[in-house]
C-alpha cells in the first residue's frame, strides 16, 4: 500500500496551496465580507477545498504515471516511479485514481456553488487534456507549457468560488497574471529538461525535439512580459498603489529564477523543490507578507 500512497504523488502538494491566492483575492478585493462570513466557515471551507483540490490533483498523478510510463523509462530518475519499476499494478492504481475523482466530486457538489465544483472539474480534464491522446498538449511544443500552466488560473477560480457568489467572476487581468508566472515557471522546467538530459530529452518527452535553448528562453521572457503586462493592468484598474511601489521586488524575483535556470541544470524539473532551500523560501515568504501587510494600506479604486 506504501507504493500506491507514494505513486499518488502527495508530496506535491505544495502545487493545490494556489488556491489560497484566489481565496486572499476574493477578500482582498471584497473586503466587507472578511467581517460577515463567519470565521469557522472560512476555515473549513478553505481546508476542505485544498483537501479536494489535492485529491483531484493526485487523480491527474494516476493518469499521468499510467499514460507516460514508456517515456518516464528514458528519464534517469523517473524510470524509478512505482509503477514503471513493478512496485504496484495498474489495475489497482487507476481504481484508486477514480475513487479519488468521484469522492472529491461528489463533495465538491454538496458543499460549494456550481462554479467551484466546475472548476474542480475543469482541473480534472486539464489533467485528461495534457496527458491522453489524441488530444495530449504536453507534446505539443509551447501548448504543453501553455496549457499546463492554465492549472493556475483553474486553483485561482477554485480558491476564488470557495466564498464568491455564482455570478461574480475575479478581473481578467489577475488570472492572466497569475497564468503568466505559471507558464514561465513551465517553460523553465522545460529548458531544464532540454539541458539535463541532452540527447535523450526527445525520448523523454516529444515536444523537447521541436524546442531549441533560444526558443526556451524567448518562450520565458514573453510569459515575464505578460505577467507585468497583467500585473500592472490590474493594479492600476484598482488604483493599488502599494503594487507599484513593491514592483521591484516582484522583478528581482523573477530575475533569481532567471539567472537559476540559466546557471544550473536541471534545477526547474521540480520548480516547488526550489521552496525547499532557505534563501528562497525566506524571500518568498517575504513577498508574501509585504504584500499582505501592504494590502491594509489601499483603498481599493482610490
Amino acid at each position: 500500500m506504501k507504493a500506491y500512497i507514494k505513486a499518488l504523488r502527495l508530496s506535491r502538494w505544495p502545487r493545490s496551496l494556489a488556491i489560497y491566492v484566489g481565496i486572499s483575492a476574493f477578500f482582498f478585493l471584497n473586503r466587507d465580507l472578511i467581517f460577515t462570513t463567519p470565521i469557522f466557515d472560512i476555515i473549513w471551507k478553505s481546508i476542505l477545498a485544498f483537501i479536494l483540490t489535492w485529491a483531484i490533483s493526485s487523480a491527474n498523478y494516476v493518469i499521468n504515471e499510467i499514460v507516460d510510463a514508456p517515456f518516464d523509462a528514458h528519464h534517469p530518475e523517473k524510470r524509478n516511479r512505482p509503477l514503471i519499476s513493478g512496485e504496484i499494478k495498474k489495475i489497482p492504481y487507476l481504481f484508486l485514481g477514480i475513487a479519488l475523482t468521484v469522492l472529491s466530486l461528489t463533495a465538491a457538489f454538496l458543499f460549494y456553488c456550481r462554479p467551484f465544483f466546475y472548476s474542480l472539474l475543469g482541473l480534472l480534464i486539464a489533467g485528461f487534456l495534457y496527458n491522453i491522446p489524441p488530444i495530449r498538449t504536453k507534446d505539443i511544443p509551447f501548448l504543453d507549457s501553455i496549457s499546463e500552466s492554465a492549472n493556475n488560473p483553474i486553483r485561482f477560480l477554485i480558491g476564488w468560488f470557495v466564498f464568491a457568489s455564482s455570478g461574480a467572476f475575479p478581473p481578467l487581468s489577475l488570472l492572466l497574471c497569475w497564468w503568466a508566472f505559471g507558464n514561465f515557471l513551465w517553460v523553465g522546467k522545460r529548458l531544464s529538461e532540454f539541458r539535463s538530459l541532452g540527447d535523450i530529452a526527445g525520448n523523454y518527452r516529444a515536444s523537447l525535439k521541436k524546442y531549441s535553448e533560444n526558443s526556451l528562453i524567448f518562450g520565458m521572457t514573453a510569459s515575464t512580459a505578460v505577467f507585468f503586462i497583467s500585473y500592472f493592468l490590474f493594479a492600476w484598474s484598482f488604483k493599488l498603489k502599494s503594487f507599484f511601489i513593491l514592483s521591484p521586488f516582484v522583478i528581482y524575483y523573477i530575475f533569481l529564477f532567471f539567472r537559476k535556470i540559466l546557471k544550473e541544470e536541471g534545477v526547474m524539473e521540480e520548480p516547488e523543490s526550489l521552496l525547499k532551500r532557505p534563501k528562497w523560501a525566506l524571500y518568498t515568504l517575504f513577498l508574501i507578507l509585504v504584500f499582505f501587510f501592504a494590502s491594509f494600506f489601499d483603498k481599493l479604486g482610490q
